[in-house]
């Protein structure tokens, strides 16, 4: 069991597995200074991945209880929070009870406010490098590897209407397991998508190997697995080949990160575009401070630059 001491002090959590080996622990005082957070911290809170419901129940209910305690950032466990929690809120947005997922967790006028707001920060970072118009001109694919909350989110970005025709020719998600698969089927169906998607069992490698194999050139490849950071290894294998002209996407920034290993192996052959996981920590973490805070953070311009700056500078500066 977890030792919940009440804050003493405006304290937001951060709810994941290894949460002590983040970057945020260094970059969110220096943020708070930027921000004008007087005496905010942050405190993280480790769980194992598919921790007990009871775990889950009784982080929610600390945070809900203890006055200085004002919400969470959730990491890994999205789904599995939410699952065991959703009774526990008062509020549900409306991404949130579409994904069943738990990534925001805030307090609002003494009621407890569950939020997704991966939509949001997944579709910022993935804006921040695909170019404009990027789908239509080229027609590529997207694949997501992993079927969780990260992938979701991601999916009804690209599926959604606003877009137009920059939409991918074709989505596809693998999974390890069969009822992540079954899961999201069951959301996108909720959505009414249009777009051609393949639901695939992968629980090896190279079954994911096959797939990337199969996509079309220019082509989005996205490690969503946690693989990498939340657990060691890669969903690829080392024989894996990307299709020329990729962009393949790490959403981790940190731990082994082999999968960004092996397409740095082909990054001149294939001509590709390798992006790591360090704008979507960027957003996904400004958009919680902004809502737990109730503050307003730009998702552009001046001010988004000069946060991304702190924190480049003070973790790798």
């Amino acid at each position: 069991m977890t030792d919940y001491t009440p804050a003493n002090r405006p304290t937001l959590y951060f709810i994941g597995v290894t949460t002590g080996k983040s970057s945020i622990m260094k970059v969110f005082p220096a943020w708070a200074a930027s921000l004008g957070l007087t005496d905010a911290a942050i405190k993280g809170i480790d769980f194992p991945l598919h921790a007990n419901a009871d775990a889950y129940r009784e982080a929610v209910a600390f945070i809900r209880d203890d006055p200085m305690s004002l919400g969470a950032l959730v990491t890994t466990h999205k789904i599995d929070l939410f699952n065991a929690c959703k009774d526990m809120f008062d509020t549900i947005d409306p991404h949130a009870r579409l994904m069943d997922e738990t990534s925001c967790i805030s307090k609002k006028s003494g009621k407890l406010v569950c939020h997704a707001k991966d939509p949001i920060s997944s579709g910022l970072a993935l804006d921040a490098f695909l170019p404009d118009g990027y789908f239509e001109r080229t027609g590529a694919e997207l694949f997501s590897i992993g079927a969780g909350g990260s992938t979701i989110a991601l999916t009804w970005h690209m599926m959604h209407a606003r877009r137009n025709g920059d939409r991918p020719s074709r989505i596809v998600v693998s999974n390890r397991s069969q009822h992540r698969i079954d899961e999201i089927r069951r959301i996108h169906d909720t959505m009414g998508t249009t777009l051609p998607v393949d639901y695939v069992l992968a629980p090896h490698p190279a079954d994911n190997d096959a797939i990337v194999a199969s996509l079309k050139p220019g082509s989005v490849v996205i490690n969503a697995t946690g693989l990498g950071k939340d657990a060691p290894g890669s969903p690829l294998s080392d024989a894996v080949r990307f299709p020329e002209n990729a962009i393949v996407w790490d959403l981790n920034y940190r731990g082994d990160l082999v999968f960004l290993d092996q397409a740095r192996k082909q990054e001149r052959t294939a001509r590709l575009q390798i992006e790591d996981g360090w704008i979507y920590f960027i957003h996904g973490w400004t958009q919680v401070i902004s809502e737990v805070f109730d503050i307003d953070i730009p998702s552009s311009g001046p001010e988004f630059d000069e946060i991304s700056r702190i924190a480049l500078s003070v973790t790798k500066g």
